[in-house]
Order: structure tokens, then sequence, then C-alpha cells
């Protein structure tokens, strides 16, 4: 969001639900780290006096999900070429119910707090800009929680979703041994991530039997709504078609996943 136009977005987002049928699910956030320096210059934006580019990330969402409500907030011109309806105008196309399909990319407790405020779904992928020094699961499983208690806190009249992401690879041949054996050591990792302590979660590979047993004791994914998996894009259609075939077979089943 520090490289978007508010405005364009929601009308790209109101054309693209109205399209589907009301299927868009929209995840957005701040971004990853740069690529260039101070990327989001080239196109036209600069953080306001005092503020840095997460702030204004934030800021272009809230205009974003500002427009989204379908509510008139431009005066119209008094003599127009088409004729107006009455009264001030939305940004056009609005699709309604798109503003509740709206998802955060949150890197921390303090951000997934935020996403409640704003009334967004949560998503949680497998590195946090923190660290308590606790397992990595058992801090994204914090950070959901706080983000449904300030759910509460503000009052929003429905439900929340949050999604967290996985790699998760059942060794069911040799090709998968080949390609995923040694992740069956994977551990968390700590490190530095612009300028500050980040966390990055661990990938899960072994024969399924101790995948489920590993997987039963993720706290975050206990917690969450939804699963993501992360498959290696690189590795062509057919093989992530195995790996996602596999999970719903060999691993999905024994944790009551659906």
């Amino acid at each position: 969001m520090r490289y978007e136009n508010p405005l364009y977005m929601a009308e790209d987002a109101g054309s693209a639900d109205l399209i589907s049928g009301g299927r868009l699910q929209l995840g957005i956030s701040r971004g990853s780290p740069e690529q260039v320096i101070d990327g989001w210059r080239y196109f036209g934006f600069q953080p306001a006096d005092g503020e840095d580019e997460a702030q204004m990330a934030r800021r272009h969402t809230e205009v974003l999900l500002e427009l989204l409500k379908g509510e008139g907030f431009a005066e119209p011109n008094p003599r127009p070429m088409f004729p107006n309806p009455p009264g001030k105008l939305r940004l056009e196309p609005h699709s309604p119910g798109l503003r509740d399909r709206i998802w955060w990319g949150a890197g921390s407790r303090a951000t997934a707090e935020w996403t409640a405020q704003q009334g967004m779904n949560l998503m949680s992928s497998t590195l946090l800009t923190e660290d308590t020094g606790v397992p990595f699961h058992q801090l994204q499983a914090e950070q959901i929680q706080r983000y449904r208690d300030a759910w509460i806190e503000a009052g929003h009249d429905r439900e929340p979703r949050v999604s967290v992401s996985r790699s998760i690879f059942p060794l069911v041949s040799d090709e998968d041994r080949a390609y995923f054996g040694l992740e069956t050591r994977s551990r968390d990792q700590v490190g530095n991530l612009e300028g500050g302590r980040a966390r990055f979660g661990k990938s899960y590979a072994g024969e399924p039997d101790a995948l489920i047993e590993q997987l039963r004791e993720d706290e975050a994914i206990a917690a969450a709504d939804t699963l993501l998996l992360t498959v290696p894009n690189q590795l062509g259609v057919d093989y992530n078609a195995h790996v996602i075939e596999s999970v719903l077979t060999h691993v999905a089943p024994a944790l009551g996943w659906r």
C-alpha cells in the first residue's frame, strides 16, 4: 500500500469483485522490504511530515476502506455532462460487501491490533518482525489473540477471519524426499530485518504420521480460521498439485481440517 493510490485501487477492486460475482478476497499490506531505496517515491508518493512509509501505507489503507463503504463524499458538478443521482457522489463501481473481504498482512502484534480496529480480516505469514524468545507458532498465536481481543473492543458487528501460512511437505515419494528431505530438520530462525529482530517460522516436512503430530502442536494453526499452503512454484504445476493433494489426503483428515 506504500505504492497504491487508494482511489484507483478502490475502482479496480470494485470492478474485480463485480466481475467475479462477489468472490474477491483482497489481501493487502504495507509490503515487503524494499528492492530499491524509497521505491514509493517513483510512484509519486511521499510520507507526510512526521510519518514513515509504513504509516503512509496504513493511511492509504484507511482511505481505501472508507471508499469501499460506498458512501457519497464528492460534490457533484452543478452542470454535469451526464445526470447525477441526488446528493454527494461515491466512487464507482461500488461492490456491496467487499469492505468485509479485505485482509491485512500483519507482521507484528501491534499491527494486528490496528488491523482489528480497522475492521479487516487478518493474514499472518511465516514471518513476524519481532521476537520475544518463544517459538514462532506461540508468538503468532499471541498475535491472533491480541487481534481478536482488539476486534471485540472495537465493537464490530461481524465475525472476523484469520489466516496463517505454512510450508507443509508430506514425504510420500522418492521425489519428495529428494526435494525436501533436509527440511525435516527445519527450525525457527531469528535474524535482523530492516534494523530490527525478526522471527521466521520453520517449514514442516516429514512422513505423514510425524507431520500430523508436529502440526497438532502448532498453536497458531489451531487459533486460525484458514490455513494457506505456500508451495514452491518454481517446481511447476504438476508437482505443486501433488504436494497439495498429499496434504489433503495424508494429513488434513487426521487433524480435522476441511
